[in-house]
């Protein structure tokens, strides 16, 4: 197992550590949502095993510090569903601007990139509309529908824009069902553009070998994903959490690129944080 430097961990628990809504639970609509700290502060540690990109026959392992920060405000909130600014808020819907990230991955060690420029971490902001669909009376189960439209730059000494993809998803959350932890599940697909899969899985003619032929991406369905995700605080002061995820690339708009080497995947993880501090102002909230 490996480390990575501090900010390309946090790039990668984003990308695939962070618990969907799903796996976060909710109070029953008939309780008030429970009052908790403002913000808290923290730090940890997460376990993560990790394809180099959707479609590669390498995959990693990796240990990274998991710095924790929980913001519980009215329009700025920071927890488990990521960093978001929230627009619009109702009972069954909400509107924000949210964040999303990939972990960087090395050239020199995937055969199938090898002699190519490394590729960098990307950062994906934009909106996400999420609405739920459905809750069970005793607030025993929920599912809501969520669809994030992001653009995707990459983080690099001159970052530039690379595309736009849009993965709606739907959740189905189990809160506190398994002695205290809340699960959740978690299907959806992705669609990109034209720039995002090229830079992910074109191959320039200079970069082409026999191996490798020339090949030019095209905008499209970009496969689907499963995830289940649990996650529960096991003292006021310690929080874990775990996932496992599976990718599928069949129909993919970029699956016959020289780059995917295969069109199933499967990466998981775990991570666990210590609570250091936390305010004395309390907010509302859905945890």
């Amino acid at each position: 197992m490996r480390a990575l430097p501090a900010a390309a961990g946090l790039l990668s628990l984003g990308a695939a550590l962070l618990l969907p809504p799903a796996a976060l639970g909710a109070p029953a609509e008939s309780d008030p949502a429970p009052q908790r700290p403002l913000w808290e502060l923290g730090v940890g540690l997460a376990g993560v095993h990790l394809p180099d990109y959707r479609g590669a026959d390498v995959s990693h392992d990796y240990l990274l510090p998991l710095p924790w920060l929980i913001y519980r405000g009215r329009w700025l909130r920071a927890d488990r569903e990521g960093a978001r600014a929230v627009l619009l808020e109702s009972t069954d819907t909400e509107l924000n601007l949210s964040a999303h990230a990939s972990a960087p991955a090395r050239s020199r060690d995937n055969p199938a990139r090898r002699g190519m420029a490394d590729l960098p971490a990307t950062v994906e902001l934009g909106p996400r509309i999420g609405h739920r669909l459905w809750r069970a009376a005793d607030g025993s189960a929920e599912l809501e529908a969520q669809a994030p439209l992001r653009a995707v730059m990459t983080l690099q000494r001159s970052p530039r824009w690379v595309g736009t993809v849009f993965t709606p998803t739907l959740d189905l959350s189990l809160p506190k069902r398994v002695e205290g932890w809340n699960l959740g599940v978690q299907v959806g697909a992705s669609w990109g553009s034209r720039g995002l899969h090229q830079h992910l899985y074109g191959v320039d003619a200079a970069q082409a070998e026999a191996t490798r032929p020339a090949w030019s991406a095209r905008a499209g369905y970009g496969g689907w994903h499963a995830l289940a995700a649990a996650s529960r605080r096991l003292h006021p002061d310690l929080w874990a959490g775990l996932f496992l995820r599976v990718d599928r690339l069949d129909g993919a708009a970029f699956a016959d690129s020289p780059l995917v080497r295969r069109h199933s995947a499967v990466s998981g993880g775990f991570a666990l944080a210590w609570v250091l501090a936390r305010s004395s102002e309390e907010a509302r909230s859905g945890e």
